[in-house]
Order: C-alpha cells, then sequence, then structure tokens
C-alpha cells in the first residue's frame, strides 16, 4: 500500500510538471449523466493526492480500530478466566480446601494482574493452613515486594506468627510497626494478646489506657485485664525479690486495688509463698471483715502459725455470720486435722457436703 501511494505520487508530480513544461493550459472534462465538472490538470493532481491521502488515513483508522477490539476483547476474555480462577480460590479457602486454593489464586493473577499483593497473602494463608512454613513465607516475601506493603504485610506476617506460637518473633514484628504506626487499631489489639500470652505484665498496663481510648476494650474489660496484670506483677515479684518488695509495692497500689478482693487474695497468698505466713495472716482477718462471705478462708489452712489455736478460735467465730460458707467449714476442718482431732474435723467435712448440694 504504501508503495503504491509513492508511485501515485510520482505520476500525479510528472503530469504537473509535464504540463507546466509543455506550457500548455490543459483541461480535465468529466461528465457523468447531468453533472459535468470541468477543471485544470493542476487542480485534478490536488483532489487525487488529497484524496489517496484521505484512502490511506481511512484505512490506517479502521485497521489500528480492529487491532485495539481484537487486543480488548482478548484482554476481557483474560480478566474473565482469571476472575473465574479468583472466585474458585476463595471459595476453596473458605471451603478449607487449602492446596486448590494456592493454586486458583496464583494462576488469577498471573503476569499482569494489579492485585498481586492480595493473592500472595491469601496464598500465604492457604499455605499456612497446609503446615508449609516455607511456601508461607516465600509467599509473604513476594507480597513485601509490591509497593506500599509494608504495613499489610507485617500484620499479616504477626498473625501467622501468634497462630504457630512464636510470640517472640510476633512480638518483635508487632513492636518494629508500632513506632511507625503507633495508632493502628490491628497492631494494638494485637499486642494485648502478646502481652497477655507472654505474661508482660507492666508492658500491658502501659498499653490499657491506649486500648480504651480508641475504644478496642469496653470498661469491664479493662477492669479484668488491669486486676490480672497487678496479680501477675505481683507474683513476679514475689518471686524474684521477696516479701519486703512485694509489701512495698502493695502500698504504693491505690485504694481502689487494695480493696479489691481478687487482687488481696493475690496478695495474701504470694506472702504465703514468701514464707510471711504472719503477714499474710494479718492480710486475711482484714479481708474476712470486709468480704466475710468469700473463700479466702482456704489460705489459712496453708499458713504456718505458731497459734493455730488462736486461729481456729477466730474461725469459729466466723461461723457465727457464716455458717453456710464451705471454705469456712473446710479451713476449720483442716486445722482440726492437725490437732489430730479428727472427729470434729469429719463433723466440719461433712458441713460441706450439704451445704455445696444445696
Amino acid at each position: 500500500m504504501t508503495l503504491l501511494f509513492f508511485l501515485f505520487i510520482i505520476i500525479e508530480i510528472g503530469l504537473f510538471l509535464g504540463t507546466r513544461y509543455s506550457q500548455q493550459k490543459n483541461y480535465v472534462l468529466i461528465s457523468l449523466e447531468n453533472i459535468t465538472i470541468e477543471m485544470s490538470i493542476t487542480t485534478l493532481v490536488i483532489f487525487l493526492i488529497f484524496s489517496f491521502l484521505g484512502a490511506f488515513f481511512l484505512k490506517y483508522t479502521i485497521k489500528k480500530l480492529l487491532f485495539q477490539s481484537l487486543i480488548f476483547f482478548g484482554w476481557l476474555n483474560t480478566f474473565r478466566k482469571k476472575s473465574l480462577c479468583y472466585n474458585e480460590g476463595i471459595m476453596h479457602l473458605f471451603e478449607g480446601n487449602w492446596t486448590k486454593a494456592e493454586k486458583a489464586l496464583l494462576q488469577s493473577h498471573s503476569g499482569y494482574h494489579n492485585l498481586k499483593l492480595l493473592y500472595y497473602l491469601i496464598a500465604s494463608k492457604a499455605a499456612q493452613e497446609i503446615g508449609n512454613k516455607e511456601k508461607c513465607d516465600y509467599y509473604l516475601q513476594l507480597a513485601s515486594q509490591q509497593n506500599n506493603s509494608e504495613l499489610v504485610v507485617q500484620i499479616t506476617k504477626a498473625k501467622q506468627q501468634i497462630r504457630e506460637s512464636e510470640f517472640n518473633h510476633s512480638l518483635n514484628t508487632l513492636l518494629s510497626l508500632k513506632g511507625k504506626y503507633p495508632n493502628n487499631k490491628i497492631i494494638l489489639n494485637l499486642l494485648k494478646i502478646i502481652y497477655l500470652k507472654l505474661n508482660l505484665w507492666s508492658p500491658l498496663l502501659e498499653l490499657l489506657p491506649v486500648l480504651i481510648k480508641f475504644k478496642l476494650i469496653d470498661l469491664n474489660e479493662l477492669e479484668l485485664l488491669t486486676q490480672n496484670a497487678q496479680s501477675g506483677i505481683l507474683s513476679n515479684i514475689a518471686k524474684e525479690y521477696g516479701k519486703d518488695r512485694l509489701i512495698n509495692y502493695w502500698s504504693k497500689l491505690s485504694k481502689k486495688y487494695r480493696s479489691n478482693y481478687d487482687l488481696i487474695f493475690c496478695f495474701a497468698n504470694q506472702l504465703i509463698i514468701c514464707k510471711a505466713d504472719f503477714e499474710s495472716y494479718q492480710v486475711v482477718k482484714e479481708a474476712i471483715k470486709n468480704f466475710p462471705d468469700s473463700s479466702i478462708y482456704t489460705l489459712l489452712p496453708k499458713m504456718n502459725l505458731p497459734y493455730d489455736r488462736s486461729v481456729l478460735v477466730f474461725l469459729k467465730n466466723c461461723l457465727k455470720r457464716d455458717a453456710n460458707n464451705i471454705a469456712l467449714h473446710s479451713a476449720i476442718a483442716q486445722f482440726y486435722l492437725r490437732d489430730q482431732n479428727l472427729h470434729a474435723a469429719h463433723q466440719h467435712f461433712k458441713q460441706c457436703l450439704p451445704i455445696y448440694i444445696r
């Protein structure tokens, strides 16, 4: 087509120059039915050139449109097939067919798709469910190579580490993210889980105000987590530092916590572990006054006190106002056993059974 175009141009130029060289005025007459067109050779040449250029441009445009249409329909067909693979992969994922899910998702993204990050993350989850840690890490590595992927990849990695009970690794992952994304709710919630798993009570206490600020926990959970954290700290101090440090820490707690029954029970029990039986006895006696219907009586038989009889007298006095307390009857029975008074011990153990049944 291009060669024909150039030949045509050469012929037209020849006609034009020939007429000019001969110095004759040549005309062209075209008659068709009732239409008559008369023009000079120059005008005809110009008209034919522009007509041919128009035809050439029209042919090029039609060819281009057809080519683009073929590309579009080919892309549309490929997109449809890959969408089907994606849907199939997600279906297998929720059905628990992890191997099929991984295969379908990798087929759905191959080569061109702009959702590679999503597919790599889902494929990583599928590989983890299969138990193939190597593939799981491989897909996460591929996901991390995509643009703007750091946060989602690291969060996914931390979740997978928690599921694999790799709590220390997960903690390192989350702490590295927390510096960059201090207000990310998923990171904060995962840190709460890790602190509980690793018994990191002091960091948990520091995290609680942030959790309540972003409404990740309610007031009831705040109270429960605070209680668990304080109990854990009391236990750690008792094991590592002994009774003096334990008593010092307890004295610095707010009145709200020092009036909490569960924390009082924990504190008294830790004192017993530290061989501070006398101090524990004083704490228990005070707690019984404030919480008469309680199970804190169970701590008394654990204590090594030189005056069991005075403790027994104290417990009998408690019976006057708390006669149906199983823990109280059990504690009295154990003190009688120490004195080899089996009959009295038997009577109080018998009291526990009908109370329990009622």
